[in-house]
């Protein structure tokens, strides 16, 4: 892996899923890790023994915390992976509560994390990385998940307009969306993976037979280290199991 050694890294929802595996592939990468999540949870020391993963239990959509962890972790780049399991329940079962579930999480992390990393801002050289979903890239959307595409779309967005004011400023900041696949070994994958092939009647392991090669946690770390490696980043990629592909 690539070295990011003396660089720290704020990891928002670093508990599971994608989250742990990144902030695990960061610190294995040389990357000092603030693991921030709801709950506490135990992370083990990096196997390389170059980096170290320090845990904030805090809500990151509480509307304070991004300012209170920036101000006081000074980091070299943001990866927002945090958010809701989108409640999987066709339309006309769904209430306003469960419909935006993803809005008031999802997208309200990435709002206020990626506004403080332009108003603080970040230190020159920082880069922020959106972890969306490749349901915004779907013509139908995700109709068993209520607002969860549409949510998805609005972070791709967000980041992009935190680019075009970072250009404005004239601030040496980078802020890229990454759009997963499928990934069933985390919370909202599996949620996911059980409602659609329960609706095409099929069963999970055919289900998935379609969608390999599946992403995995370490996969989705290895991305990130390349992204945080990197001389420059695009606005925006798919990641998949086959790994980063960029989108335009």
């Amino acid at each position: 892996m690539s070295d990011l050694s003396g660089r720290t890294t704020i990891v928002v929802g670093a508990s599971r899923g994608l989250g742990r595996g990144i902030a695990t592939a960061l610190a294995g990468a040389g990357s000092s890790v603030v693991a921030v999540a709801r709950t506490a949870v135990e992370h083990a020391a990096p196997a390389s023994g170059a980096g170290e993963i320090r845990a904030e239990v805090v809500d990151a959509a509480d509307g304070k915390s991004a300012r209170e962890l920036i101000g006081r972790h000074e980091p070299h780049a943001l990866v927002l992976v945090a958010g809701a399991v989108p409640v999987m329940r066709p339309l006309q079962e769904q209430d306003w509560e469960s419909f935006s579930v993803t809005w008031e999480t999802d997208v309200r992390i990435t709002f206020d994390w990626v506004r403080e990393a332009l108003t603080a801002p970040l230190r020159p050289g920082g880069r922020v990385v959106v972890v969306s979903s490749g349901a915004a890239l779907n013509a139908d959307g995700s109709p068993l998940s209520g607002g969860y595409a549409g949510a998805k779309a609005m972070q791709r967005f967000l980041t992009g307009y935190a680019q075009g004011e970072a250009d404005r400023a004239g601030l040496d900041l980078s802020f890229t969306a990454v759009l997963p696949r499928f990934a069933p070994e985390t919370g909202v994958g599996s949620a996911a993976v059980a409602a659609y092939a329960q609706r095409a009647g099929a069963p999970v392991k055919a289900f998935l037979e379609h969608h390999k090669p599946l992403l995995t946690p370490e996969i989705a770390g290895r991305a990130a280290v390349g992204l945080l490696s990197a001389d420059s980043v695009s606005p925006a990629y798919l990641l998949s199991g086959a790994g980063l592909r960029e989108l335009r």
